[in-house]
């Protein structure tokens, strides 16, 4: 097991590009699932849950290879419709292949999802919107059941609550179905939009995406997927946050800035100089200190909650008092007492945290728990006095492609380790 060991404080400084994102790539990849022969996927990082979604493909009966940036899916004859447990539980995202499955073969057996530590995702609003499209589903030892012999019909379905997988899931299930499907309260993620987006280019007909309301026209085949991974919007993000708390100058190329407008004006308002080009944000080196703010997640357009760690370690050097309100993952805090160990002080009151935030932390051994909370303490070590350890990094590799290095080439003092006696 890997270690970071980084040698702090630090002031950041360069540039770097984001890597493809994450949380549009996995589904991206389950979509060819849809489609007989070929696909290509384009900027397609390398990460522990990319390669274990490969594997799970791998198991379904596809091909699949990852050579550079570029993915390649061939789902000629695969036949085999099981998630099972082994891969499910160490990637939330592997239900993604129960839309696609259930539209294509018309059947499908999925593990219940395992994933983080720090809390529970129910797939309930995957399931209610597969039987509102006529699938039979059946939950039995742990594992979803799911059959559609006579195939998938449209209908109306209203998402109790604002959810990117349950939104994408039936999105992709839906363009293979007989007739109109039309999801309300659809998530407006960046990520639902790039799935509509390449399914489009494929044949699909799929109107509104990033929207309120999507219209899903089912068609009866798809051509295999050719397209290019937007940029993942939270890497982009904890560089930018990270050169912020270190009053560096750190410049992200290969982004959205349209994608990071909640971020960006949280930034402003610490004191941050921002500077917003076309594919690229920079911040710039600042004087004094960061101001404290109150941040609450939201759904997209609002605060992201995959930046709720990363910001909570920015406020930590804050001076002043800064409110975290977390509403979309209400125990999503499991990094606190960790941060607490480098020094900064975290009251929690329910789904709110409350920092003092101080000028410097001190560096401390630590430990990550999950993918989000890993890259806080890389970032709170960076302001800490001192060597710092944080061990499982293995949770960083599900999400963040190459980060140390990237990191090492804005001036990090940042070295992976093997943990002792290992």
């Amino acid at each position: 097991m890997d270690r970071f060991v980084i040698d702090g404080p630090v002031r950041l400084a360069g540039t770097v590009a984001a890597s493809g994102a994450k949380n549009a790539v996995l589904p991206a990849m389950t979509a060819a699932l849809l489609m007989d022969g070929p696909s290509r996927l384009e900027g397609v990082p390398h990460l522990r849950d990319t390669e274990t979604m490969a594997h799970l493909l791998r198991v379904l009966g596809c091909r699949v290879e990852h050579v550079g940036s570029t993915m390649r899916i061939d789902t000629t004859g695969y036949d085999y419709c099981e998630a099972p447990y082994e891969l499910v539980k160490t990637m939330r995202a592997s239900v993604y292949a129960l839309g696609p499955l259930l539209a294509k073969k018309g059947r499908a057996k999925v593990s219940l999802p395992g994933g983080c530590a720090w809390g529970p995702r129910p797939v309930d609003l995957h399931l209610a919107g597969m039987e509102k499209l006529g699938a039979q589903i059946t939950l039995s030892h742990g594992y979803v059941l799911a059959h559609a012999p006579h195939g998938l019909h449209g209908a109306e379905i209203f998402f109790e609550i604002s959810s990117v997988g349950a939104t994408i899931n039936v999105m992709m299930a839906a363009v293979l179905a007989q007739g109109r499907t039309t999801l309300v309260n659809a998530a407006r993620e960046p990520e639902v939009a790039e799935i509509a987006a390449a399914l489009n280019h494929a044949g699909a007909r799929i109107e509104g995406a990033g929207g309120y309301s999507i219209v899903i026209d089912g068609v009866q085949e798809l051509q295999p997927l050719q397209h290019t991974v937007m940029p993942d919007r939270i890497e982009a993000g904890t560089f930018l946050i990270a050169g912020m708390m270190t009053g560096g100058s750190v410049r992200v190329d290969n982004c959205r800035p349209d994608h990071l407008r909640a971020l960006l004006e949280k930034m402003q308002q610490m004191g941050a100089a921002v500077e917003v080009g076309d594919g690229w944000v920079q911040v710039h080196e600042r004087a004094g200190a960061l101001r404290p703010v109150d941040v609450t997640t939201a759904p997209y357009p609002g605060f992201p909650t995959d930046l709720q760690a990363q910001m909570m370690a920015a406020l930590a050097v804050a001076p002043g008092v800064s409110l975290i309100t977390e509403t979309i993952y209400p125990d999503r805090f499991t990094h606190v007492p960790e941060l607490r160990r480098l020094g900064a002080k975290i009251r929690l009151d329910g789904n709110i945290a409350v920092i003092t935030g101080a000028p410097g932390l001190s560096a401390a051994p630590v430990m990550a728990t999950d993918l989000r909370a890993s890259a806080a303490l890389i970032l709170a070590a960076f302001a800490a006095e001192g060597r710092s350890e944080i061990s499982r990094v293995y949770h960083i590799d599900r999400g963040y492609e190459r980060l140390e290095e990237k990191f090492a080439a804005l001036g990090a003092p940042i070295q992976r380790q093997r943990e002792p006696g290992e």
